[in-house]
This record gives C-alpha cells, structure tokens and sequence, in this order.
C-alpha cells in the first residue's frame, strides 16, 4: 500500500512539472501567499496540543465522513480547542483535495498539509495554498531526499513534521536537527497499529523537539498515555471526522496536561 500511493505521489508531481509554466506559477503563488500562523508555535502550552485531522477516508477504515466539508469541520474543530488542523489532501485514497487547504484557512488556526511528499513542487502547493506546514514520512522517501525537501521547505517558510515508525526513521529524522518528530503508531506498510511504538520512541525525542503522537488515539485516555511517554501533541483522524458533534469531540481530548514523560537531552 505504501509503496503504491509513493508512486502515485511521484506521478502527480511530474504531471504538475511537465505542464508548462506549472512551477514557476506555484513558485509566484507561494512567494506572495499571505503570511500564515506558526504550527510549531501552536503545539506549546501546558496541555498536549490537539491536531485535528479533515480526513474522509482512508486505506485502513474505507469511508469516514464523504460528505466533509473542510471549512465546516476545521471551524469546528477550533471551537472545541484544536491547536491546529491537519487537512488530508491525497486524492486516491483519502479522498482529499488541495482546495481543502484554502477551504479550512477560515478556521484562523495552523494548517498541517498531510500528504505524501516526494517533490519540492507538492511543498511549493502546501504553501500556495495556506499550509503552515506540511509531512514528510521518513520511510517514504530516499536518505538523500529528506534532507533536500526539509530544507526546502524551511526555505519558503512552512515547517515540517517528520514522521517516524521506528528506530532508524528516529535515527534519520534526529539528523536534521531540533524540529517537530511525530511518532505514528501505525505501520503504513501492514496499516496495523501498536501502541507500544509510541512508549517506546516518544521517550527518545529530546526536549528541544516538538513530539507529536499519531494514531491509535480515541479518548482522552490515550491522550494521556501519550503525554505520559512525552508526547507535546497528539494528531488525531479518523474518530474526530467521523464524530457527529465534533467540536465536542475535540474538547474532550484538549484538557491533558503536558508532562514530558521520561523525556531527556
């Protein structure tokens, strides 16, 4: 599954390189994008910042929420103390959509462009169209291109979350110096989730990094399982598109202090 949507990820970004004048154009667009609200910023405070995902569907649960509406639910997802919201804009699979980004801006909180980055290009989209940061997988992409993307992107002004699985993605993600690390307790590769990879990597990110938790998080229970390993943040997906009140959803998570568990450096 991973390695399919990678592809497709490189696909689309060559079909946006080879129409004419398609990156100079993203270039100007990110150049004069108006300024936008700092993600690592929002992720401070004294409770564990709650990223909320605009997500309608996904690989591992099918349908969600197909009839979200982007502004609708990140507006909503501000009210009930969202920090940020993470707006899925991979077509194939997750049912997203760029227009999403522009869409959710009128929540007035930061935007995390969750997609499957591969190309310089997709970061140039991210910005032009009101991302405040946007993903890169450490899994997903070549020991030379992560460096290469994450510079980029600080170069046009987006940070980046860099997500990592185990050990080595630790290993790789920590070589690029203080930023924002979260910890995806599902493997993309079996889409299977385990807990325990969160209590066993969150502790290993130094306290000059933002550590964000991502998956597996249904109740505020979770929330503090995560802080306790020392998350700052959590992102959460698919229970908060598929809530029927989802303000309410939100603020039910929002309310755990942050701790920093066992974390050191």
């Amino acid at each position: 599954m991973l390695g399919r949507i990678i592809a497709e990820a490189h696909e689309r970004a060559a079909a946006v390189r080879a129409r004419k004048e398609g990156v100079a154009e993203l270039e100007r667009a990110a150049a004069n994008a108006s300024s936008v609200p700092s993600f690592s910023d929002a992720l401070g405070g004294a409770h564990v910042a709650v990223i909320a995902e605009v997500k309608r569907r996904s690989p591992s649960k099918g349908e969600i929420n197909s009839a979200l509406s982007a502004a609708d639910q990140a507006r909503a997802y501000a009210a009930g103390g969202a920090a940020a919201v993470s707006v899925l804009t991979e077509p194939a699979h997750f049912g997203g959509e760029l227009g999403d980004l522009e869409r959710a801006r009128t929540a007035g909180v930061p935007l995390l462009r969750k997609d499957f980055h591969v190309d310089e290009v997709q970061l140039l989209e991210a910005r032009a169209f009101g991302a405040s940061a946007a993903l890169l997988i450490v899994r997903a992409l070549a020991p030379e291109a992560l460096p290469r993307l994450a510079r980029f992107a600080a170069g046009i002004g987006l940070d980046v979350l860099v997500e990592v699985h185990d050990e080595r993605d630790l290993e790789r993600a920590l070589a690029l110096g203080d930023g924002i690390i979260g910890v995806n307790n599902r493997d993309l590769e079996t889409l299977a989730i385990d807990p325990a990879v969160g209590d066993r990597l969150l502790p290993r990110i130094p306290r000059s990094c933002i550590a964000v938790a991502e998956s597996g998080v249904r109740e505020a229970g979770d929330v503090a399982r995560a802080a306790a390993a020392g998350a700052d943040a959590v992102l959460v997906g698919s229970v908060l598109s598929a809530a029927g009140d989802p303000t309410a959803a939100v603020r039910a998570l929002a309310s755990v202090p942050r701790t920093r568990g066992a974390r050191g450096g």
